[in-house]
């Protein structure tokens, strides 16, 4: 009987010792995955950047083009005036002519 007790108490104390191994993450697996979760983190931030870079371009482009914009539109403006004028002259009934003679 005690040879039983004996032998269920060291398969006791295998089972528990090899569940809590295997439980357990070593300290290599644990850096590997670290590293790859930082790898990672670097690859979407390096991403980020550029892509904040390519927005800052683009409303770069977007303020020149709303410049020129504005410049045209005064160009435009400028030039309706003017030819508000010529039409204006050219509708008005010429001047009378003074007699001859």
């Amino acid at each position: 009987m005690k040879r039983n007790i004996a032998k269920l108490a060291v398969a006791a104390v295998l089972v528990v010792g090899g569940l809590s191994l295997s439980a357990c993450a070593t300290e290599d697996y644990v850096n590997k995955k670290i590293d790859e979760v930082n790898a990672h983190v670097t690859a979407v931030d390096a991403k980020a950047t550029d892509a904040g870079q390519k927005a800052d371009a683009a409303m770069s482009a977007a303020q020149a083009a709303q410049a020129a914009a504005t410049q045209a539109n005064q160009r435009i403006d400028a030039l309706t005036s003017q030819v508000n004028a010529l039409q204006q002259q050219q509708q008005a009934p010429p001047p009378p002519r003074a007699p001859r003679g």
